[in-house]
Parts: structure tokens; C-alpha cells; sequence
């Protein structure tokens, strides 16, 4: 357990897939913000500063950032690691959660036998989302599983966002349904800083938002088709051809720099 008010960073990297470079959290000049930034703010915010580095990169499934992440971050020998991913590993063709956990846990332990603080976050069940996602309940339940495995045989500190309800209302995701919107970073980031003790933190990121009617069925057979055309089908063809999101991008944060 962490102690309130005990510890004090200075060399914070992130690691992890498109959650972690921050889409759908728009900055306001072109690029993103996203959950990790606005924890390295809270941390900057409450001690004075900080040393920050984002190795996200959107499309990459565990195994790839384990290989092209994990070193790069321990050379920068971080006080303060956050590591999530697993979202591109459960919509592959193929998933296998003791592939995914082995990756993930070697991760953990490299990064927590240098000292540091590790942090990472179950997934949610997409279902309430989109009805589709049914069909890899499954897949996200076993990855949640061997993430909470993990993070008991390494002592990562493990905020589980799945077993919140809350975590799943359609307000705090994009409109693709796979990404966190703004105030869905916000949250992510509210708890994380709780689970470190941050002064000023709370469990108010668990609070549910206001109640809304529900959408009659014309307006959720027009929500589905537009997501279909939009989402669901580019991703199909990027599938099928063999191409991720993440092809010939660099994380846009490579190095240790102030906030």
C-alpha cells in the first residue's frame, strides 16, 4: 500500500497503446492530451514539477510494446510507470490471454524491480457500448483476469475499471466506442491519482453521471448504422488487410522533459 502524502516523483513514463497516447482527448492544438498527461499535470501540480515521457503509440498490441517500449523506458529509469494495453489484443483474429499476461507481467516486474511505482487499469465490458462487443466478452474478461494476476505477482498497483459499472456509461467514450472521450481521460486520471494518494484526490471519479431517458429505437437503429459505416468497417478492412493504425508512427513523447 501507498502511504498519503509519502511519495515524490520525478521521472515519469508512460507506456501502452492508443489509450496512452490519448486518443480521443483532444489538446487543442492538433494532437492529444489524454489520461496520462493530465496525471503527469496532477503530480507536477502537487510537487512542483516533473520529469514526463509518453512511449504510447495507437495499434500495438502487448507483445509489440513489450518489445519496442519496455527498454527504452527503463533506460530513462523511471520513478513512476503506468502500463496499460491489451484493447488491440482482444479484437485481433487471435487472442490468447496467457501470451497477452506473460508479456504484460514481464513488463511489470522489469519495471518494479528498478524501484518504480507501477500503475495499469482493467478494460471495461464493452457491451453496454455496442452490442457487438458481445462477442469478445469473453476475451476482455480473460485479459481482465490475467491483469489482476499479474499485478498481484509483481505489487503494480491495479485500479480495476471493470468492476465499476459507471466505467461503461457512453458519455465518457468517443464516438468510435473504443476510446475515452475527454471527460472519460479525466476520469482514468482521477483515479489513478487516487490509487498514488495525490493531495487534493478522491473516489469521485466513481460517482455515476445524471440519469438519461433512453433513446428511442429509431434513434438507436440510426446511432448504429452511422457507427458501422464510420468505425466498425474501416477497422474490418484495416483488419483484413493487414494494416494497424499504429503503421510508421512514433510516440510523441520519446524522452524525459518538464511540465
Amino acid at each position: 500500500m501507498i502511504a498519503p502524502g509519502r511519495l515524490h516523483f520525478h521521472r515519469y513514463v508512460a507506456l501502452g497503446d492508443s489509450s496512452t497516447e490519448g486518443i480521443d482527448d483532444p489538446d487543442g492544438v492538433g494532437g492529444y492530451r489524454g489520461w496520462s498527461r493530465r496525471l503527469a499535470e496532477t503530480i507536477a501540480a502537487a510537487q512542483g514539477g516533473l520529469l514526463y515521457a509518453n512511449l504510447g503509440v495507437r495499434g500495438l498490441t502487448t507483445a509489440q510494446i513489450h518489445e519496442r517500449q519496455l527498454a527504452a523506458a527503463l533506460a530513462m529509469r523511471p520513478d513512476l510507470a503506468t502500463l496499460f494495453s491489451g484493447t488491440n489484443d482482444v479484437t485481433a483474429v487471435r487472442f490468447d490471454a496467457e501470451h497477452v499476461a506473460a508479456h504484460f507481467e514481464a513488463m511489470q516486474r522489469a519495471l518494479v524491480a528498478t524501484g518504480a511505482t507501477v500503475l495499469s487499469f482493467t478494460l471495461p465490458d464493452l457491451t453496454p457500448l455496442m452490442p457487438l462487443a458481445r462477442l469478445i466478452a469473453p476475451r476482455i474478461a480473460a485479459l481482465n483476469q490475467a491483469l489482476r494476476r499479474a499485478s498481484r505477482n509483481t505489487g503494480a498497483i491495479l485500479v480495476d475499471f471493470a468492476s465499476h459499472p459507471g466505467a461503461t456509461d457512453s458519455r465518457l467514450w468517443s464516438d468510435d466506442r473504443i476510446h475515452a472521450n475527454a471527460e472519460g481521460h479525466a476520469r482514468i486520471a482521477d483515479a489513478l491519482a487516487e490509487a498514488l494518494h495525490l493531495p487534493g484526490s478522491s473516489d469521485s471519479w466513481k460517482q455515476p453521471l445524471p440519469p438519461l431517458s433512453k433513446p428511442r429505437r429509431r434513434q438507436r437503429c440510426a446511432a448504429e448504422a452511422r457507427w458501422i459505416g464510420r468505425h466498425l468497417l474501416p477497422w474490418v478492412w484495416q483488419g483484413l488487410t493487414g494494416h494497424s493504425s499504429g503503421d510508421g508512427r512514433t510516440c510523441k513523447r520519446p524522452q524525459l522533459s518538464p511540465l
